[in-house]
């Protein structure tokens, strides 16, 4: 599908379809991050996570990088589709999680995915009507909170990468700032009203 094709979409049809786009995309970070915390990183700790840098000095579990796309891409698959569609999405990728993580990660991965993006489900809907990037900042800092302390905490037993994993998830969505923008001025520009 070309430029042209999708600029020709009724409002509702583009955002159905750009809501089906970030659903897969959401889909997409989850097996990904349990992938990366397997096997890439700048250092891969014996029995433990694969790390890359995030500050000088602070390393996280590379899993975080898709962990706080994930956080956002959750927030835009709302905006598009519905609280519902959102919720249910959650859900499926928790069970994507269980069957895609290896044994050791399997209750860690499903329960932090499962919980941090409720809480930033909880936080992103009364904002989003209203303040956008807010809400997509405010639902980013505390669903990447909630999943570093749940997932460190059962996956590793030990809270040794709560920085690292803080401060990389951060990292993701603040670099997902500008294209919330853009998306945010679009939309206006376009009449395209949240779902």
């Amino acid at each position: 599908m070309d430029v042209e094709s999708l600029m020709s979409f009724t409002p509702d049809v583009r955002r159905r379809t750009e809501g089906l786009v970030f659903l897969a995309l959401f889909a997409l970070t989850i097996p990904a991050a349990n992938w990366l915390i397997q096997h890439a990183g700048t250092t891969c700790v014996p029995h433990g996570p694969c790390l890359v840098p995030v500050l000088p000095g602070l390393s996280a579990p590379s899993g975080v990088l898709m962990v706080g796309v994930a956080l956002v891409l959750r927030d835009l698959v709302q905006r598009r589709l519905g609280v519902a569609v959102s919720a249910l999405s959650v859900l499926i990728g928790a069970l994507l999680s269980a069957f895609l993580a290896p044994p050791a990660l399997v209750l860690a991965s499903a329960a932090a995915f499962l919980v941090s993006e409720m809480a930033d489900l909880a936080v992103y809907t009364p904002l989003a009507r209203r303040r956008m990037v807010t809400a997509v900042i405010a639902s980013g800092v505390v669903g990447l909170v909630v999943d570093s302390l749940l997932f460190l905490w059962l996956a590793f037993g030990s809270l040794d990468f709560l920085a690292g994993q803080v401060v990389g998830k951060a990292w993701m969505v603040l670099l997902s700032i500008p294209f919330v923008l853009w998306l945010r001025r679009r939309d206006e520009r376009l009449g395209l009203a949240a779902a």
